[in-house]
This record gives structure tokens, C-alpha cells and sequence, in this order.
């Protein structure tokens, strides 16, 4: 039976997930460049970092709460923007809503969601932040900003690490499109995981919510390769409240966005999806941190799999931490239910974490904690 009751850690979720999805769907979530190094020296980056543990300290009282852009988040980590989610499970988009409303945290609704970003700030109860990706027609995303201020979003992500979507050959080997290609290995793989395939059909195949093949497509694939700074500019010149930049790797262009008037900074490798070489997120966040100083704030996202994880990010200098495919993986492996297993599973990991290193609040990591 697939539910949520076997979930005890991320790779429990993604093992019943792999199970359970499609080939060409599994391959989508979990893939990423190339051969997908980036994405594994992405974790080993992270689990290779050790933690100090301290004794004899009271820490019988401990909270994960934690701020971001001025809004106090029951949890240490939110919902980074992901495309298609409800590919994971029928109706995730909207469990994840759920969950940044029960939490206060933020989800970042995609431009490529498969629910509208209305229905999303909806269900969210004020907890959506917008993701940007701009397709190739500027008087689209104009739109697209016009419809997120009209919803009540105060804060937009523009991601800005895809001028060319990564080449991710696991993609490639499935045929992976969107809307879906249905040919004969396709049409056996669908056949091959029947519970997925059924609840899909009964629920009806994903769609770019977001767009109306009328008068404004999306094409995923499209070049963003003419985004530039002067483009940043009109974004920040046309967009009134809180504006994140996702997909920094390098110390120089954070600054430089700094200077452009860009409120925080996600720092990111896309988990691995974009180019397969880049430096190893945890790691640049440390030089980032460094380059920008102290105040300023910074998000990341890309190799986070436990709440030691979540810790160690929080050492390196992040102000908040954002997942993606391990929420995609708990819905998936149990909808609503997996998805709520998982969070409870990262919160406990991260308390007890705290606790053995004699903290009582996330706010107190910092390198010291670092060997």
C-alpha cells in the first residue's frame, strides 16, 4: 500500500517513489545534467562536513523557528519552485500549499506550476512567493508579474541560472516532454505503473497552468539566453515588493545584484539540473556569505536531504533553507500523508541535531559548529 508510513528518511521517500512513478517521471524529479555528478557531489559536499557536538547543556527547550524577509516561519525550511509537481501526486501543488499555510513558510509557486499561481497563493493563505522564469516574450512575463501583484504575492524569486536548459540525457532517454508524447515505450511505461497512471488519468494529466495555448504559451525548453542586467532592471523597476534572486553561485554576481537592489539572494545550483560542473552550492554559499557580509540575507536550496543538512546550511551563513525533490519524493511515495511524514521526519532530525550540539535555536548556528 502506498502511504506515508515508511517514510523515516529522504532516501526511504525516493526509494517508494521510484517504485511508484513512471520511468520518464522519476527520471524528470531525479535527474539533472550530464551524467548527474553535480547533483551527487552536491550531497557529498554536505555529508563530508562535520558537526561539533557539545555535552551538558540544557537544551530541553528548543525551537525551529526562524525568519526570512521579515515573516517568522514555524519551520527552518521551505518550498523551493518546482515545475509540474502534481506529476509527483495528483493534487500536489496544493498539498504543498497546505503545508505552507499550516507552517507559515514559504512555497514558491513556478511559472511552470501545474496549478495556477491564483489557486496557489490561495491555498497558501499569503505564504506564496512568485518564481519567474521568463520564456521569451518579456509582454508574457509583464503579464505573468501583473497577475502575481493582483493575487497578493509580496515576493518574487527570478531564476536566473537556465539561459539554456541543462542537457539531463535520463530526460532525454524517456522522451520526457511536456504535454506528454505518448508513443510505444511511453505507453509501457504508463502501463507498467498502473497506480500512478490511473489516479493520473482519473485526476487528469498535468498542464502549465499558468498559460493558455491561446495567447501565451510556454515552452520549457525555450533559450532565456538574452536575460541580461538591464533586464533585471525592468524586473525590479516593474516588481513593487520583496525581489529574490535564485541560481547565485559566484561571489561577484552577488554583490553586483546587491547593487541592482535585489532583496535576498538564493543561492542555488538548481540541484545539479543546469550544468554539471559548477562548484558545489554548500560550498560557494561559504564564499558568498563572506563577499556580502553578514546582514545580508541569503536563501539556499541544492543537496539537502536531512536536518543535519539543514544545520550544516545554516552554519555556512544561509538565513533560511528551501527544498524541492525530497518533498516531490514524500508526496509521491504517500501524497498528503508521505509529505507530512517527511516534514515531521526532517524537523525531528534537525531538533535532535540542535541538541547535540548544546543549541536550542537554529539562529545559533553558525561556522563554530564546523570542524
Amino acid at each position: 500500500m502506498r502511504n506515508g508510513s515508511g517514510i523515516h528518511t529522504t532516501e526511504d521517500a525516493r526509494r517508494i517513489a521510484k517504485r511508484y512513478l513512471p520511468w520518464m517521471v522519476f527520471d524528470y524529479i531525479d535527474g539533472a545534467a550530464g551524467s548527474g555528478r553535480g547533483d551527487v557531489l552536491n550531497q557529498l559536499a554536505i555529508q563530508e562536513m562535520r558537526l561539533q557536538s557539545r555535552i551538558l547543556v540544557d537544551v530541553e527547550h528548543r525551537s525551529l523557528k526562524q525568519s526570512i524577509l521579515g515573516v517568522e516561519c514555524d519551520l527552518p525550511f521551505g518550498i523551493s519552485p518546482m515545475g509540474m509537481c502534481n506529476l509527483s501526486s495528483p493534487g500536489a501543488d496544493m498539498m504543498l500549499a497546505r503545508l505552507a499555510s499550516k507552517f507559515t513558510i514559504p512555497i514558491g509557486a513556478s511559472t511552470a506550476a501545474s496549478s495556477s499561481l491564483e489557486s496557489i497563493a490561495t491555498a497558501a493563505n499569503g505564504n506564496a512567493w512568485f518564481q519567474l522564469y521568463f520564456g521569451g516574450d518579456e509582454a508574457v512575463s509583464d503579464r505573468l508579474l501583473q497577475r502575481a501583484e493582483a493575487a497578493g504575492y509580496n515576493v518574487l524569486i527570478f531564476t536566473v541560472d537556465v539561459p539554456e536548459v541543462g542537457r539531463r540525457p535520463r530526460e532525454l532517454r524517456h522522451g520526457f516532454k511536456m504535454p506528454f508524447k505518448i508513443g510505444p515505450r511511453q505507453f509501457l511505461d504508463f502501463a507498467l505503473h498502473p497506480q500512478w497512471s490511473l489516479s493520473t488519468l482519473f485526476a487528469g494529466a498535468p498542464q502549465l497552468a499558468n498559460f493558455d495555448s491561446t495567447n501565451s504559451a510556454f515552452d520549457r525548453t525555450a533559450s532565456r539566453a538574452g536575460v541580461d542586467w538591464a533586464f533585471l532592471d525592468r524586473v525590479r523597476e516593474k516588481w513593487k515588493g520583496k525581489l529574490v534572486v535564485k541560481g547565485v553561485l559566484h561571489e561577484g554576481d552577488a554583490q553586483r545584484l546587491i547593487q541592482h537592489g535585489v532583496d535576498a539572494i538564493q543561492v542555488s545550483s538548481h540541484g545539479g539540473r543546469q550544468l554539471e560542473s559548477v562548484p558545489q552550492a554548500i560550498q560557494a554559499l561559504g564564499r558568498i556569505r563572506a563577499a556580502v557580509g553578514d546582514q545580508y540575507p541569503l536563501i539556499y536550496d541544492s543537496g539537502i536531504r536531512t536536518g543535519e543538512d539543514i544545520c550544516k546550511a545554516y552554519a555556512m551563513g544561509a538565513n533560511f533553507v528551501m527544498l524541492g525533490r525530497p518533498l516531490l519524493f514524500a508526496m509521491a511515495a504517500g501524497g498528503e500523508q508521505g509529505l507530512h511524514q517527511l516534514v515531521d521526519v526532517l524537523s525531528q532530525e534537525t531538533s535532535i541535531a540542535l541538541a547535540q550540539m548544546g543549541l536550542t535555536q537554529v539562529n545559533q548556528l553558525d561556522a563554530s559548529v564546523l570542524l
